[in-house]
């Protein structure tokens, strides 16, 4: 039996711990929890030996075994290699983001007492409180009250020992940092079944059949007649929130319940929660499934699933125009993945788009569907991934992280919108979602489908060179038309009004008359808040916040038409998340010339209640959308029709299916093509396309404003003729000329410190480094100031690499990180980012 085995822990260290195994080993991708550094970890075991250490290194023993068997099969845990390798990120994080159990381990802080502690309690014992202390008396009782609570020498929980002694959070952390305790994190195992009580009437009290006779009733009052009689009204069972819920209503106190479970006449049971998948269908409309296909979906679906026949790993870039029903391409091949056994993983790219593809695919499979994404509760999330680890569900929707879920027999991965920035991670890991997909349908042997109608320009090259094959699907359903795009010159709007106005007169105008004709209008304002920048119109100082070198953008709709800002309305910083009230005066000069210049879609909302009195107005972006149901019962509201003025963010431009929908306005997506990122234009064009396309999806054509400031940049030409391969000939010679994707590889490295000394000397010692090393053909650029300096209250300098072999630059990349180590520059300390979709 091995006597050792090698665990990933998540921690930033680029290696792997070994542990002493007491008693039965376990597997490797096993759960176990271990001691490090203080605390007690959970990881994953990668290897299991009987290699023993080097004499002298000590070996701690595993504590616990959480598996039996492995939680992470084989092609999962060579998956997790590869991304470790591919990203340069710690294998040990890379797992904690594989497994979305969290919920089953319970993490909690306890205490013990030092030596010195003991020390401190003797003396005061002997001499009573110090008077040198700079705690009041009765925090210094506190401490005493805690050290005297640990002199056994036990260890105790954070909660225990607070509700024992007194003591507050604080006082005890002050007591580590003067080391009079020690602090442990702990993890324990714990029960994530997600249960609910349902209270059921005892046997033979329950509704009989017509003729038969009950058990006798002993004499009861009026409100335990109540109860019994609405058990008795839904045939003896209900949950008892439900039941609670309903005698709340008719002034039933709650005690009651627990009387008759007292007098046995109601027993509670715990029962497994039903989890709701969500959904939202379109009123009158067919469920996807039910569409017949058309020509060209047909022979797109054809050639899917010819390649799943043969099998083997088939990659397919699926281009398809808004509107040309990829949907229900995806439907048919996940219904012949499940005909022939096998199970199918759809990824989407927002949480978003979950409701209405979760209820499309509850209609269409029942209940063989799973919903796995960041906005389930952690029970939720442990739920589904241990029904489809069992094979309980073969269909799987999910955003970037369900490309991890543990399917069984695999037989189909498509991944929707496969152009869109979600999928990168944006902490480390910092995989792509769309790229590890593509990879594990190599390491499984298995077809995968990759669909858009605005291709990454990464995935059109793949295709262009034949490692994907191209399937193209250019005309919409029904042959309905794309939409018209007209161009709306803001300059020229200027110069004939004399005036910055949000909405140009062509759009108000083309607004209402669409309103007027019963039909549905959706305009995108790609910014949240209300105005995203608060100035001083005497020194030109802007309100910046604290954390983050950001404007902070005002959240809250002022009153009158001077734009004046009013003391103590919020101002939001959308990086940290820190607020603070709109000052009475200018910080620097103490002007109270305060202004909002920028407009958000808060404002946009509120305009187009004053141009439109009549409209019934939706708003969707991250302040109105904080969860799932959020989206849902909005999505329900304006697919029957309660909403016929939607304004929003990008989150209105993707995957949506709105039949009523006519006009589409575009508001400052221009914007964009100013930032210092090489993808801005792909960018812009991807969001116009997809914006576009959510105008004429029904039998009424559509059409599409766009206020722009760059009528003649050429994203904007080709997104208002639908041109994409246009738009792709003409980006691709720049990205050409400048070396960069899909022409090269790159990697954005970022040097971070919360000390700005610090991250300048580290990005220093980097930058002599690379200019004194040679580099196989691999380009730097840097150290520069990254372009948000500070975020955080974290210093960030970055170098940006760039080189014509991959191989080359993850060579290059981990010599870099070994001469960190050497220089003392922490791991945590270096953010690499290898295919970086943002520079920022």
């Amino acid at each position: 039996m091995p006597s050792f085995c090698d665990v990933a822990l998540p921690v930033p260290l680029d290696q792997v711990f070994t542990y002493e195994v007491n008693g039965a080993a376990p597997v490797v991708g096993a759960r176990v929890l271990v001691p490090f550094s203080g605390q007690r970890l959970m990881g994953v075991v990668v290897r299991v030996h009987e290699d023993a250490p080097a004499e002298g290194i000590e070996i701690r023993p595993v504590q616990q075994v959480l598996d039996d068997g492995a939680v992470l099969p084989d092609e999962l845990m060579e998956l997790a290699r590869w991304i470790a390798a591919y990203y340069v990120a710690p294998l040990g994080e890379v797992l904690r983001g594989m497994l979305p159990l969290a919920a089953e381990v319970k993490r909690h802080f306890s205490y013990r007492i030092t030596e010195a502690g003991r020390k401190v309690l003797y003396e005061g014992a002997a001499k009573g409180a110090s008077r040198r202390s700079k705690l009041s008396a009765e925090d210094q009782n506190w401490e005493y009250s805690v050290l005297n609570y640990l002199e056994g020498g036990e260890t105790a929980k954070m909660s225990a020992l607070r509700s024992a002694t007194g003591a507050n959070k604080a006082l005890l952390e002050g007591m580590a940092r003067k080391r009079w305790l020690v602090r442990e994190a702990v993890a324990e195992e714990r029960d994530a079944r997600r249960l609910e009580k349902v209270a059921v009437l005892e046997q033979g009290l329950e509704p009989k059949a017509e003729g038969e006779e009950g058990k006798r009733l002993p004499k009861l009052n009026e409100n335990q007649l109540v109860v019994m009689a609405e058990l008795a009204a839904v045939g003896g069972r209900m949950r008892v929130r439900d039941l609670r819920a309903s005698l709340a209503r008719m002034g039933v106190p709650d005690s009651t319940l627990g009387t008759l479970v007292r007098r046995e006449l109601v027993r509670m049971e715990e029962v497994p929660e039903a989890f709701h998948v969500g959904g939202v269908h379109g009123h009158g409309k067919k469920h996807t499934h039910e569409h017949a296909l058309n020509e060209a979906q047909m022979e797109a679906l054809g050639t899917v699933v010819a390649a799943m026949d043969k099998g083997g790993f088939r990659p397919h870039l699926l281009y398809g125009v808004t509107g040309s029903g990829k949907t229900a391409v995806y439907f048919a091949a996940m219904q012949r993945a499940l005909d022939a056994g096998r199970s199918s993983l759809l990824l989407v790219p927002e949480i978003g788009l979950t409701p209405a593809m979760a209820g499309q695919l509850v209609a269409a499979f029942e209940g063989e569907v799973a919903l796995l994404h960041s906005q389930l509760t952690p029970d939720e999330r442990a739920e589904q991934w241990h029904r489809i680890r069992r094979g309980e569900a073969r269909v799987v929707v999910g955003t970037r992280s369900a490309v991890f879920a543990p399917m069984v027999n695999l037989g189909l991965i498509i991944v929707d919108e496969e152009h869109d920035g979600s999928y990168k991670q944006e902490e480390t890991p910092r995989y792509h979602g769309r790229d590890v997909a593509v990879m594990r349908a190599k390491l499984q042997d298995t077809v995968v489908v990759l669909g858009s109608a605005t291709p990454s320009l990464e995935s059109w090259a793949n295709a262009e060179k034949g490692r994907y094959a191209l399937v193209e699907m250019r005309q919409r359903v029904m042959d309905r038309p794309l939409p018209v795009v007209e161009l709306v010159d803001m300059r020229e709007e200027f110069r004939e009004t004399g005036q910055e106005q949000l909405f140009s007169r062509k759009l108000v105008e083309e607004t209402q008359a669409t309103l007027d004709r019963g039909e549905q209008v959706i305009l995108l304002l790609n910014r949240r808040g209300y105005s995203s920048v608060v100035m001083c119109r005497s020194c030109g100082e802007k309100i910046e916040c604290e954390n983050c070198a950001v404007s902070m953008t005002y959240h809250k709709p002022v009153s009158g038409d001077d734009a004046i800002a009013q003391p103590g309305q919020r101002l939001e910083c959308h990086y940290c998340g820190s607020r603070r009230a709109v000052p009475s005066k200018c910080p620097k000069c103490e002007s109270e010339h305060l202004y909002f210049l920028g407009a958000g879609s808060q404002q946009g909302e509120e305009r187009l209640q004053e141009l439109f009195p009549a409209a019934r107005i939706g708003r969707m972006d991250r302040d109105t959308v904080r969860g799932r149901a959020d989206m849902e019962r909005l999505l329900a509201r304006l697919h029957g029709g309660e909403i016929n003025l939607l304004v929003g963010t990008q989150m209105i431009a993707k995957g949506h299916d709105i039949h009523g929908v006519t006009l589409v306005g575009v508001v400052g997506a221009d914007l964009q093509l100013g930032l210092p990122d090489f993808r801005a234009a792909e960018r812009v064009f991807q969001l116009l396309t997809q914006v576009s396309g959510r105008a004429g999806r029904g039998e009424l054509p559509g059409k599409v404003l766009v206020q722009t400031y760059h009528p003649d940049h050429y994203a904007i030409q080709f997104a208002a003729t639908h041109d994409y391969p246009g738009f792709v000939t003409k980006e691709m010679q720049y990205r050409r000329w400048m070396h960069y994707p899909p022409f090269a590889v790159l990697a954005n490295v970022i040097v971070q410190s919360e000390k700005l000394e610090e991250a300048l000397g580290w990005s220093s010692a980097l930058g002599r480094w690379f200019q004194k090393t040679h580099l196989e053909k691999v380009r730097v650029l840097g150290p520069a100031a990254a372009p948000i300096v500070r975020l955080k209250r974290i210093y960030r300098y970055h170098f940006v690499l760039k080189a014509e072999k991959r191989q080359a630059l993850g060579e290059t990349l981990r010599r870099m990180l070994h001469f960190a180590e050497t220089q003392g520059i922490a791991r945590r300390n270096l953010v690499v980012d290898v295919d970086a979709v943002h520079l920022m």
